[in-house]
């Protein structure tokens, strides 16, 4: 079994991504959805293991790509911020764009409000955010992926 951590949009806030880090402990890999204003590079000195990071709508100068496709542990992943797919009107979008790439699982972020869910046959992920977080309650959140062959289980957790 692999433990990745996602989060997204930590806004030069970076406290709480140090501390999922402490709490988390070892993980396989992790998975940034964007919206850093300057933190990737420091972000992937901390990590200590792989790091899947994409720029997002506020990550002006950034040289990060918009979008990556990738494979966990045998999983097509399609990695993108989520801006450029209205994802703040619905996931349709998102979706039929991860599919037509071959993805079986799609994490986003920009809504700043976290969903772990299936779509037509794909998981589709948004850790919500770090630093700014929108859904009722308004806790900062992140997801931890967990990949065990064949099932793939992600779960929100909140600080």
């Amino acid at each position: 079994m692999h433990k990745y951590l996602m989060v997204s949009d930590t806004h030069g806030r970076d406290d709480n991504f140090y501390k999922v880090l402490d709490i988390e402990g070892k993980l396989d890999g992790i998975i940034h959805c964007g919206d850093f204003e300057g933190s990737e590079g420091k972000f992937a000195i901390a990590a200590d293991c792989p790091v899947y990071f994409v720029s997002g709508n506020n990550d002006f100068f950034s040289t990060l790509k918009r979008e990556l496709d990738f494979t966990l542990d045998g999983h097509r992943v399609f990695l993108t911020h989520g801006h450029m797919y209205l994802v703040s009107m619905d996931l349709e979008n998102i979706r039929a764009e991860g599919m037509s790439r071959g993805a079986e699982i799609i994490c986003f972020g920009h809504t700043h409000k976290p969903v772990a869910k299936t779509m037509g046959g794909v998981y589709v992920f948004n850790p919500g955010s770090l630093s700014y977080p929108r859904q009722e309650g308004r806790r900062p959140s992140y997801i931890i992926l967990t990949i065990d062959g064949d099932r793939v289980d992600a779960e929100i957790k909140y600080l």
